[in-house]
């Protein structure tokens, strides 16, 4: 198990490392959007669940290092949930503008010719969009991967550039728009994964159930957790079910 204080190991002929951008699974702290469609242990659960998917997916590439960029308050809770094979590093300020500053000050550059952060609920991305955004990235500056809302849901670049994030207002949607101009400001060549949706109110949790009915392997703890929502849900509705 790592801390933020260790040297992250560095794999012999590893060029690339995806950081997943996470908190501990804590209520009230995860996932706030959800918190007028579900409880307060049930958001913390379902997260828990997009989360370790999510883990689960960044590992399935071949020849990626894998590490998570937290809150210093969430290094130890987040380290015992990664196990020993993803280092935990704790990002420098708040925010998540902080955290994104803060994986490329410390991944970017040296070992790692290709760095790309992305959503800790993202399980229901194909494992070849990650890979396309590393190849996409080896031919650009920076790569980004839009979501339908005008956020982003990754972004990668070769190198640090600390007034790439600065200022943003993270969460709404001009966050994308933003970091477009500052990229342009900054002469950075900018290449571009596919479209996605994030999992942030109840109607996303609709879509991500249909999505993983088809292929539950995909992301197996999610699925299974979506299948018992929609059981508690289908209840709720005829009034047979427990709140």
């Amino acid at each position: 198990m790592k801390s933020s204080s260790e040297t992250a190991v560095r794999s012999s002929g590893r060029d690339r490392v995806l950081v997943i951008m996470a908190k501990a699974p804590r209520p009230g702290a995860v996932k706030t959007r959800l918190a007028s469609s579900l409880s307060p242990e049930a958001v913390t659960d379902f997260y828990c669940c997009l989360l370790e998917d999510t883990l689960a997916l960044a590992r399935s590439l071949s020849d990626v290092e894998v590490a998570i960029m937290c809150p210093e308050s969430d290094v130890n809770e987040l380290a015992q949930l990664a196990g020993n094979n993803t280092t935990v590093v704790a990002q420098k300020g708040e925010g998540l503008v902080a955290g994104l500053t803060s994986v490329f000050a410390h991944f970017a550059g040296g070992d790692h010719q290709r760095t790309i952060a992305f959503n800790s609920d993202s399980p229901h991305l194909p494992r070849s969009v990650l890979e396309d955004a590393f190849e996409t990235l080896a031919a650009h500056d920076v790569v980004v991967g839009p979501t339908h809302d005008g956020g982003y849901y990754l972004v990668g670049a070769k190198a640090s550039h600390p007034t790439l994030f600065a200022g943003d207002g993270m969460g709404t949607s001009g966050a994308l728009e933003r970091l477009l101009s500052r990229a342009r400001a900054l002469e950075l060549s900018v290449g571009f994964a596919p479209s996605f949706y994030d999992i942030d109110v109840a109607d996303d949790l609709t879509r991500l159930l249909e999505e993983l009915r088809l292929d539950p392997a995909r992301a197996p703890r999610t699925a299974e957790w979506l299948k018992k929502w929609e059981l508690v849900a289908a209840g709720l509705r005829t009034g047979t079910g427990k709140p």
